[in-house]
């Protein structure tokens, strides 16, 4: 009793239970995939809102960090456009210093340590969102932060809503050497395969990370890609 009052405070079993509280607040955000092709990575965000009087752009989910850096989200928006202000400001800190584009990962390893802090200082909560980065430096990268501050390397990963189904159907069905469209397809596929009835290309929202080039597809755009 009581040791979810803090996030500092272990429980006798060994959990921080105010971090495993924030990890269920990600399985409430929308739906994301992201999926590494031969020479591209796909990143699919499903909106969820279709309201007519929301302008569909201002409710995108993937946000460019730099011209090879695409992000999206799941969880708490407002705490992931803090951490994205951040990521934006090092990849720009790196080109005034050093003249080159950022490394992806050295920007996942600098959000990762600022969430990991929130899980270790008494006064604050821990960031409630979870993060997908794409990036291409020499080669087509997807990484994925959690709520306690580690990074992982994916060939394919979904977080949000029904992440463990739709990981299940990746599993299955993600190959190496896929092309961008035969990605997107694959994609579509497994999101129309997780939400069932509620499936609905309009409210889907793509970023195509190719060398040098990041294209922005929504809704009939993605179907006709």
């Amino acid at each position: 009793m009581g040791y979810d009052r803090a996030a500092t405070m272990f429980a006798p079993d060994g959990h921080i239970l105010q971090v495993e509280y924030a990890e269920k607040t990600i399985r409430l955000g929308s739906a994301s995939i992201g999926l590494v092709c031969d020479k591209a990575v796909i990143v699919v965000s499903d909106r969820r809102k279709k309201d007519n009087l929301i302008v569909e752009e201002s409710a995108n989910k993937i946000i460019e960090i730099d011209e090879h850096i695409i992000a999206v989200s799941a969880g708490i928006t407002s705490d992931a456009r803090v951490l994205i202000e951040k990521a934006r400001i090092l990849a720009q800190q790196h080109r005034v210093n050093y003249d080159s584009a950022p490394n992806t990962e050295s920007i996942v390893r600098e959000i990762a340590d600022i969430k990991q802090q929130f899980t270790q200082y008494g006064g604050a909560r821990p960031f409630g969102v979870s993060m997908m980065f794409a990036g291409f430096n020499e080669e087509p990268l997807l990484y994925t932060t959690d709520i306690t501050g580690n990074y992982l390397r994916y060939n394919a990963n979904a977080i949000g809503e029904d992440d463990e189904k739709v990981k299940n159907i990746l599993r299955k069905k993600y190959q190496k050497g896929l092309s961008a469209q035969e990605g997107m397809k694959l994609v579509i596929e497994v999101f129309k395969e997780a939400q069932g009835d509620k499936f609905d290309i309009e409210r889907l929202d793509a970023g195509i990370l190719e060398k040098g080039k990041v294209t922005r597809l929504s809704g009939a755009e993605i179907e006709r890609y």
